[in-house]
């Protein structure tokens, strides 16, 4: 498709995961690095996603937030990239995509913040309990080499994200099989190239601080 594609993105956000996943499909884009209290809260940005937050994409005319949908959008959109499920893998695909979305950000995020669910109302929260979480996902990550069997798909890019940094924040749990995964799914050069030039941002934007 020949429409231009931008990234916004900050290197110390969740930009990263729509960073390597953008490395991944191999396709040309641009990036905009926007700052989290002004240019990221600032009119411009705003019309892009009025949450004020990274990552966004913008393809043309389409703008697409969150970083699960973007990565869905860009495995769709550029299929060649062999990122997108084949039909034996999309229950899988869907079902871990959005178990991390959901479940497992919430149950990391509030564990993080010292909130625990107490164990009388742990059906009001769509995760249960946090332990629940740590059980299921050592499942998924074990159950084949990639979540969706055996090929690397965008779902990799975003289960594998959520795995690196829980593991290098301490929020997740250090448990053998997620390393072993996280092991697996950043071995490529796609997730090379996103590192380094996210990391060599992040240093640019820590010179001129």
């Amino acid at each position: 498709m020949s429409e231009q594609l931008t990234l916004y993105t900050n290197p110390m956000s969740r930009g990263r995961i729509a960073r390597w996943m953008l490395e991944e499909t191999g396709i040309p884009y641009t990036t905009e690095i926007l700052a989290f209290e002004s240019s990221m809260k600032a009119p411009g940005y705003l019309a892009v996603n009025p949450m004020g937050k990274v990552p966004a994409i913008r393809h043309g005319k389409t703008i697409v937030t969150e970083c699960a949908a973007i990565c869905c959008y860009l495995a769709e959109t550029f299929p060649d990239a062999g990122l997108a499920p084949m039909a034996a893998e999309r229950g899988s695909y869907y079902r871990w995509m959005f178990f991390a979305a959901g479940p497992l950000e919430a149950a990391v995020t509030n564990q993080a913040l010292g909130f625990n669910t107490p164990a009388d109302k742990s059906r009001m929260a769509g995760y249960g309990s946090y332990a629940d979480v740590m059980n299921t996902l050592e499942k998924a990550v074990s159950a084949a080499p990639y979540i969706t069997g055996d090929r690397f798909t965008a779902a990799d890019v975003y289960v594998g994200s959520h795995v690196s940094w829980g593991l290098g924040f301490g929020t997740i749990e250090k448990r053998p099989a997620f390393a072993d995964y996280l092991a697996r799914v950043t071995d490529r050069p796609g997730y090379e190239r996103a590192r380094a030039i996210d990391d060599d941002a992040m240093k640019a934007m820590q010179k001129s601080a």
